[in-house]
């Protein structure tokens, strides 16, 4: 029984929810190579809708033109950085409480994922979100809406607009998860409830509100 009548879906991200944020990741790699703190998140927020990280979530370049791309924008910020080298801090430990309130929250709502990601990274670099992991969880999900499949990445509307499609919801009738802010206002400003994961204590005591339900 759905004790929330006005909510039928359930929307996540997947990094930084169901895994690790790649932030921790980021900061030991500038301490450890004696750069600023936060370049590469700097980085990344210049030119964001077409930058080399926004190409590579969209499938328009490989992992090989990213990582002489990441490079050529590091550089102008006066620090070398091969974008390789982020690619290889992005995949973080799956986080088993968010994984059951996703197995609890599967048993009455819909249940899909967005996910900003990208293709195949090559054999010098191994994805534990492509392993045993990773499948366990997507396998949780009616569907998953990957950025490099469908050509739109998050915050771009559209991709919200198609999860919703696929569905068969009216975004006033969804919860989004997501980690980043940016994120998330695009989501909100459709009509969706949504949760910001920072603690994931905190997110899934957020989602048991809205929910109804018992996630623990």
């Amino acid at each position: 029984m759905n004790p929330n009548p006005a909510l039928r879906a359930v929307i996540w991200d997947f990094g930084g929810v169901f895994s690790t944020s790649p932030f921790d990741a980021f900061a030991r790699y500038e301490r450890e190579r004696g750069l600023p703190a936060g370049l590469l998140r700097t980085v990344n927020t210049i030119n964001p809708d077409d930058n080399a990280w926004a190409r590579l979530e969209r499938a328009e370049i490989t992992v090989d033109e990213f990582d002489a791309a990441f490079d050529s924008e590091a550089r102008a910020l006066g620090h070398s950085v091969p974008g390789r080298d982020v690619v290889r801090l992005l995949f973080g430990e799956i986080r088993p409480p968010m994984v059951e309130a996703l197995r609890r929250c599967r048993q009455v709502f819909r249940t899909a994922c967005i996910t900003n990601n990208f293709g195949d990274v090559g054999p010098d670099i191994v994805s534990p979100c492509r392993g045993a992991a990773w499948r366990e969880v997507v396998g949780l999900f009616d569907f998953v809406l990957e950025s490099s499949k469908v050509g739109v990445r998050k915050p771009e509307p559209a991709i919200y607009e198609m999860a919703c499609e696929r569905l068969g919801i009216s975004p006033h009738e969804a919860v989004y998860l997501d980690d980043l802010g940016i994120n998330l206002k695009p989501a909100k400003a459709m009509g969706m409830a949504t949760i910001k994961v920072a603690d994931p204590d905190v997110a899934i005591a957020e989602l048991e509100q809205l929910t109804g339900l018992s996630l623990k």
